[in-house]
């Protein structure tokens, strides 16, 4: 498995796959995807965007991430603006990498992708928060939840709901960068054409 960083040009390239994995891990309908498939075309084009993804020796897409710099007039930013109070919104939004998607597709699961896929993405941001959302659940049954703990996140909002999605989601943040004993990983550039909240406009 081959851990790579993505230009934009790279993710746009690969969008087909990268639904696909997106729909797998998510478990998503069809009529979803579609949607999705616009916001991640226009995502790629916001500051700060950085992507990394975990291709096969055969160059299938086993997983990927991504995110870029929050800012007012964004959908998800403005979301988790107004709910936090004017210190929490000081504290997290003013310079914030947000962790827009981070998936691997099922049968990948459980070998550490997830966690060298996030460990590259917030090497490669430049900010001094980062924020993400993710489903509620059991944090001990729960990979993703695991992931995040032992990267250090903490509760920003618990059971917070975003308009048009029925599932109850929490905000996690941590400062950046990464300290030293964060779990490694490193990302290589590709040449050329290589848990995440609700669809975000």
């Amino acid at each position: 498995m081959r851990l790579v960083r993505w230009t934009p040009d790279d993710l746009v390239r690969r969008l087909d796959d990268v639904v696909a994995v997106y729909g797998e891990a998510m478990n998503y309908r069809t009529d979803l995807l579609d949607a999705r498939r616009g916001y991640m075309a226009t995502h790629v084009r916001r500051p700060g965007f950085r992507a990394v993804a975990s291709l096969t020796s055969e160059g299938h897409l086993a997983g990927f991430g991504y995110g870029y710099l929050g800012a007012p007039g964004q959908w998800w930013h403005d979301q988790v603006h107004r709910a936090l109070d004017g210190e929490a919104r000081r504290r997290w939004l003013v310079d914030c990498f947000e962790v827009v998607e981070l998936h691997v597709r099922p049968p990948a699961q459980g070998h550490g992708l997830g966690g060298r896929q996030l460990t590259a993405l917030l090497s490669l941001a430049e900010a001094s928060t980062t924020l993400l959302s993710t489903p509620e659940a059991d944090e001990q049954r729960s990979r993703a939840w695991r992931l995040y703990r032992r990267f250090g996140f903490v509760d920003v909002l618990r059971h917070f709901r975003f308009p048009g999605d029925e599932r109850a989601f929490g905000i996690l943040g941590r400062d950046l960068p990464l300290a030293p004993q964060a779990p490694a990983g490193r990302a290589a550039s590709t040449q050329g054409p290589a848990a995440s909240g609700p669809a975000a406009p």
